[in-house]
């Protein structure tokens, strides 16, 4: 199955991120996916430049919005302004009308203006003064956040991150990776050069193509099986919900044809569980003691305990 497209894209945003190659495959996922992604980790390790180097690398409109406790919803919807020329009111759009929009550090924000991006995420369209509007496509939310123990942030509601196709963990880059960091700087050089390699119509063929890659009747059973795992585990507060498990399936879909197959595998599956359902379960563990690593340990045992398709 030809996958040049997939490869320009993902080989245009390695010349400037210079992480881990798998944050990068993800974050192709939530796109092809026609999903919105999460990226969650310490400040400095590379979220902001992995979601700029995505949109500069697509001939389309982007949009960046920086999230802060004094933002209202106004600031990322729009607002009308009164013309005296027509003595009408006029809308202006806000930030949110664009096709990549990367909301930075979505979690310093207050719930309240958290919230306006929720009909966007869900229906890509937004409700203004009795009016909706429809967002082009293509439309995908890149958030950035750093982690809740850090001073200033905010808590994102179960309600808006279950709308999130997947949540990324940057992580410290290898020791050669930051190497060439240090050498190079991509972000304050490679960056402002980056050249678009593909355009906004390219990327709706590949969205559509998505849903099309097959799927087995046994790894229809397995996606079920795991998620059905989720809610009826012991060491669970909250499993995923049916959102979540066609999240799995659309997830897989779009990692099938990132590796340029037209079907669905269980290593798909497997790949895709941990990036899609970490974030939409709560253990009990975690809300006892707060240990963020113990919905990790619980989602890996079920991999590990649910039998494989053949």
């Amino acid at each position: 199955m030809a996958n040049q497209p997939i490869d320009r894209l993902r080989d245009n945003i390695r010349t400037v991120f210079l992480g881990h190659p798998r944050a990068v495959d993800l974050l192709l996922v939530g796109l092809i996916a026609r999903g919105h992604v999460l990226i969650e980790d310490v400040p400095g390790v590379g979220k902001t430049v992995l979601a700029r180097s995505l949109a500069r690398s697509i001939d389309c409109r982007f949009n960046r919005i920086q999230l802060t406790p004094d933002l209202l919803p106004s600031d990322v919807l729009g607002v009308s302004v009164f013309d005296s020329k027509s003595g009408q009111f006029q809308f202006k759009q806000g930030p949110v009308f664009a096709n990549i929009v990367l909301a930075d550090e979505i979690n310093r924000t207050t719930p309240r203006t958290q919230s306006a991006l929720l009909e966007a995420m869900a229906e890509e369209q937004v409700s203004v003064e009795n009016h909706t509007i429809p967002l082009e496509r293509p439309f995908m939310l890149v958030a950035t956040q750093n982690p809740f123990e850090f001073e200033g942030t905010y808590h994102l509601p179960e309600n808006q991150l279950d709308r999130f196709l997947v949540r990324i963990a940057v992580g410290y880059p290898e020791r050669a990776s930051e190497h060439r960091i240090l050498t190079m700087q991509p972000a304050r050089n490679a960056l402002d050069k980056l050249e678009p390699v593909m355009g906004a119509k390219e990327v709706i063929e590949l969205q559509d193509r998505s849903p099309s890659v097959k799927l087995d009747a046994s790894i229809v059973d397995y996606i079920l099986d795991l998620i059905t795992a989720t809610r009826e585990h012991d060491d669970l507060h909250l499993g995923v919900s049916p959102r979540g498990a066609l999240a799995l399936t659309q997830a897989s879909q779009a990692s099938a044809l990132l590796n340029g197959r037209d079907y669905v595998t269980p290593d798909d599956i497997k790949a895709m569980f941990m990036p899609v359902c970490a974030h939409r379960v709560i253990s009990k563990t975690y809300l006892h003691n707060g240990d963020s690593n113990a919905t990790e340990r619980v989602l890996q045992s079920i991999l590990d305990r649910t039998a494989t398709p053949r």
